[in-house]
């Protein structure tokens, strides 16, 4: 048995880095030499930081929210945190990712430190019940809390995630116009198994108050993929039908590649998959979104990173590398944070990256900044 699973993760490591060591198409492959070697790709003379700094909190850089974290968990002291979601605009993409990162703080803190990690967090409940921002990072924790202690369908998800609806429903009285809540209830609705009926009418309370929300849409997204309760069609049809509905400028146009990303199969048995129709167009969507999106977009670095993972698949080195000057040193988006180590994750792509751009003749004073 041990046998057997030898080789079944060697083909699955050769059927990731395989056509990354061999010429294809006219390019030139990448050739392995020895870590410090003369001919060695090195990330760092293109100002890309080691493994071990890149930050896994955030997919890009949100300073004021990093400070804040920091003074939070210094001085468990909750107070910064309820400051700075005071002053966060209620009908955009930042209270949404600041809410999910005070709430994976506090997660993260208590599975460090069963029982004590993450007191500021119940001291703001306790504290402050009405503060609806404290309420809002209580439910998404609650939520985050189902997804990363228990298994789906369990009793203990089961509740926990009831409890995370309650204190959704209640953030939402507390601040009417804020979606962030419904948002969170449509992780909510993934996990209950809700019916499209009922999801449904979770999603129009979303819309109803941020139509454009990337976050939201990529939410909803989950819900309706095959693994979930949906179809790969279902899937397909919600990123392109938001895609086609969205305005110039914004990211909504790069869904229909996180929708792609949903259904690519553990072992891609296709040739050139990455170079197949679908995956192609859906790639070129995202990169007209990432051309034409503010570069202020918080949204922005969760696209980027995402087309890392697609375009070093595809061997689009260069296009690759444009991206990674954007992203490099923040590595908390998807698809990152779905491995168990997302900056070991990122770091191996970003270093094929490197290698195949100088395969083909790139080098830091050639790559466009």
């Amino acid at each position: 048995m041990e046998i057997l699973w030898f080789l079944i993760a060697l083909v699955l490591l050769v059927s990731i880095l395989g056509p990354y060591l061999r010429r294809r198409r006219g390019g030139v492959g990448i050739r392995q030499v020895a870590p410090g070697a003369p001919d060695a790709a090195d990330p760092e003379a293109y100002g890309f930081v080691r493994q071990e700094e890149q930050d896994v909190r955030l997919p890009g850089a949100d300073e004021e929210l990093l400070h804040v974290l920091d003074v939070v968990q210094a001085t468990q002291d909750w107070r910064a945190a309820s400051r700075l979601l005071a002053e966060t605009g209620k009908d955009g993409e930042v209270r949404w990712q600041r809410v999910q990162a005070f709430a994976g703080a506090a997660s993260l803190e208590l599975q460090e430190r069963p029982g004590v990690g993450g007191a500021w967090l119940r001291a703001w409940r306790a504290d402050a019940p009405k503060d609806a921002g404290g309420a809002a990072v209580h439910g998404e924790f609650l939520v985050q809390q189902a997804w990363r202690s228990s298994a789906a369908g369990t009793d203990d998800f089961r509740i926990i995630l009831e409890e995370g609806l309650k204190v959704t429903e209640e953030a939402a009285l507390l601040a009417p116009g804020d979606p962030v809540p419904y948002i969170t209830q449509l992780a909510v609705a993934r996990g209950l198994g809700y019916s499209h009926e009922q999801f449904d009418q979770v999603w129009a309370k979303v819309i109803d108050r941020a139509p454009q929300h990337m976050g939201a849409h990529l939410a909803a997204l989950h819900y309706w993929c095959e693994k979930w309760h949906g179809s790969r069609e279902e899937a397909d049809h919600f990123a392109t039908t938001a895609a086609a509905r969205a305005p110039r400028g914004s990211l909504l146009a790069a869904l229909p590649l996180f929708a792609v990303y949903e259904h690519v199969p553990d072992v891609v048995l296709v040739q050139d998959f990455f170079r197949t129709a679908v995956v192609s167009k859906a790639t070129e969507g995202a990169l007209y979104a990432v051309h034409s999106a503010r570069p202020e977009d918080p949204m922005l670095a969760h696209v980027r990173h995402l087309l890392v993972w697609f375009l070093v698949r595809g061997e689009r080195w260069g296009e690759a590398m444009h991206q990674l000057v954007h992203v490099d040193g923040h590595v908390g988006a998807v698809p990152w944070t779905l491995s168990g180590d997302p900056a070991a994750e990122y770091t191996v792509f970003r270093n094929l990256a490197v290698a195949g751009y100088e395969a083909n003749g790139g080098s830091p004073v050639t790559l466009p900044r």
